[in-house]
């Protein structure tokens, strides 16, 4: 596996001086050089019809550039210009591709009707717009300066798209959000609408914790509601896992998870092709006094069966010394100090054993003080993403090993028009099933930060940006930060499935003018095949990474 390894960093090195290679099991191939570069890619969409449609970003528009699978030459740019509803051009979402069908999905605010609209267009094969437009939501919402934000996310089989709305009715005290789940062809699938009323708990904090869908287009929504009992002067903590199945026309049921004096920080959910769902996360203790801590104690697992929605087990367990001291220095461990709530779990795996990988990264944004009048402001944003956190979880919810992967990134943007409530918690409503970087921001330097999680032979890598002065590094307290993103070297860091220990892979020999691959932008077609993205300044490709099986070995 080091070895495989090793030729997958070799070849990110080599990148500038060959189009392809193949060194035993790895293969990494890169398509030709994209003359019409102005327009940088920020999302690889999917593959079909033997093409590959991306979103690309110039300034504040939009646009799709398509690509030939064969050889990955540009076939055609398109900028997106959708019509008018409501006498508004639709503000873009998203782009998403299902099984031979691409749509781009745009959101209209009805000053009139106080609605949130959100509609979606066909995209013909090569990149243009069709005239076949869909009406998915009209959302009753309060004013434009509350009209909240649409969520997205794809599914296992590609054919199911899943969406939300959620918003905050300050005045009348009540939070609404409205799921859909739609087909390829845009049908409405299953709608749901709640609204939860907070009159009585001034105090709630009310969270749209995470959400999934399984290979059986199942839907699953976690639910989590904390506020405090001022009579009772104790935390009360509520956290639920709401099922949508379809074997039961798509239903509501509610599954109450039991949380033992303790408060939830976080949660990321897996529905596997088991039929069950794991859900894990960070969680604080709650004092004497029945107040939540706040800062990170540990981790939870909770295991529920898909078929029968029953709790089969949960586990909490707090950071070990050795994890304190990574995350806070021996000083602070040797006192028994908590962590800090600025990791955000992104992303997990699932281990041979029915286990889990769990990924949990520093992040932070910094909002700087605005410069100009008006609309024509502009919004200075700092994007951190240091250490991550790599947990491996038991089947049954402990905690086999825990590791820190050594990294500092920053990096700093300016947008026009920025609307926070898409990323961060606003009032007493947050939410965190889609937690991203927003679209308006990448192209500017977000997207080389982050790392990208290989998982293959029960084997954890993460490849990622880093500094050339940390060659050979792992030590969190030696590492340098990665400055100018340009001068970056890809570095790989392995995590022996057993112990959790780290072998850092560098490239054997450091080009000046290689490209920078971007860790936020990559498709996943399959365990072992990714699209991916490299470019410095004028220079941009797509490629192709292979990773071969053991038993292909």
């Amino acid at each position: 596996m080091t070895n495989k390894l090793t030729f997958l960093l070799v070849m990110f090195a080599s990148l500038v001086m060959s189009a392809q290679g193949t060194f035993g099991p790895i293969s990494i191939t890169h398509g030709q050089e994209i003359e019409q570069d102005k327009e940088k890619i920020v999302k690889i969409a999917g593959e079909t019809n033997n093409k590959i449609y991306t979103l690309a970003t110039k300034g504040k528009n939009y646009f799709i550039k398509v690509f030939k699978s064969e050889d990955m030459s540009l076939i055609s740019v398109n900028e997106i210009e959708m019509p008018d509803f409501i006498d508004k051009e639709p503000q873009f979402e998203q782009m998403v591709v299902m099984n031979d069908k691409i749509y781009i999905i745009g959101s209209v605010y009805d000053k009139k009707n106080k609605e949130a609209n959100l509609l979606a267009v066909q995209v013909n094969e090569d990149g243009t717009l069709s005239d076949k437009r869909v009406k998915l939501f009209n959302t009753q919402v309060t004013k434009n300066k509350e009209r909240g934000a649409f969520y997205f996310s794809s599914t296992p089989n590609g054919d199911h798209y899943l969406m939300m709305h959620a918003s905050l009715f300050d005045k009348e005290e009540v939070i609404q959000y409205e799921v859909k789940f739609v087909d390829e062809n845009m049908n409405i699938v299953m709608s749901n609408l709640e609204k939860v009323p907070f009159t009585d708990r001034k105090d709630l904090e009310f969270t749209l914790a995470s959400w999934d869908v399984n290979v059986y287009n199942d839907v699953f929504l976690v639910i989590n509601e904390s506020y405090r009992d001022k009579k009772a002067k104790t935390n009360i903590e509520k956290l639920q896992l709401h099922t949508f199945k379809s074997a039961n026309g798509y239903q509501k049921e509610v599954v109450n998870i039991d949380l033992p004096n303790k408060e939830i920080i976080n949660c990321q959910m897996m529905a596997n092709n088991k039929n069950q769902i794991h859900m894990v996360g960070f969680y604080s203790n709650v004092d004497k006094k029945g107040k939540a801590e706040r800062e990170l104690e540990g981790v939870y697992a909770v295991n529920v069966d898909g078929n029968t929605d029953a709790v089969t087990g949960t586990k909490f367990t707090e950071f070990d010394y050795e994890t304190k001291v990574k995350l806070l220095g021996e000083r602070k461990a040797k006192k028994d100090k908590d962590v800090q709530p600025l990791y955000l779990p992104y992303g997990f795996m699932e281990k041979e054993d029915g286990g889990l990988i769990m990924l949990s990264e520093y992040r932070l944004m910094i909002f700087h003080e605005k410069s100009g009048i008006g609309p024509l402001a502009v919004q200075p944003i700092t994007y951190i993403q240091n250490e991550i956190i790599v947990t491996s979880i038991n089947p049954d919810g402990s905690v086999a090993w825990t590791n820190v992967a050594a990294k500092k990134q920053k990096v700093s943007v300016s947008e026009l028009s920025f609307n926070p409530f898409a990323v961060i918690s606003t009032g007493n409503l947050s939410v965190t099933v889609s937690i991203e970087i927003p679209l308006t921001v990448l192209g500017k330097g977000p997207e080389y930060l982050g790392a990208m999680p290989i998982y293959e032979n029960d084997e954890l890598t993460l490849v990622f940006n880093d500094n050339e002065k940390n060659i050979g590094v792992t030590d969190i307290d030696e590492i340098k930060a990665l400055g100018n993103y340009n001068k970056a070297i890809p570095t790989a860091f392995k995590f022996d499935r057993e112990t959790g220990e780290i072998t850092r892979i560098d490239s054997a020999e450091y080009q000046k003018d290689q490209l920078i691959f971007r860790p936020g932008v990559f498709y996943r077609k399959s365990p072992t095949e990714y699209i991916i993205y490299s470019s410095r300044k004028s220079q941009d490709k797509l490629g192709r990474m292979y990773i071969a099986s053991e038993g292909a070995m």
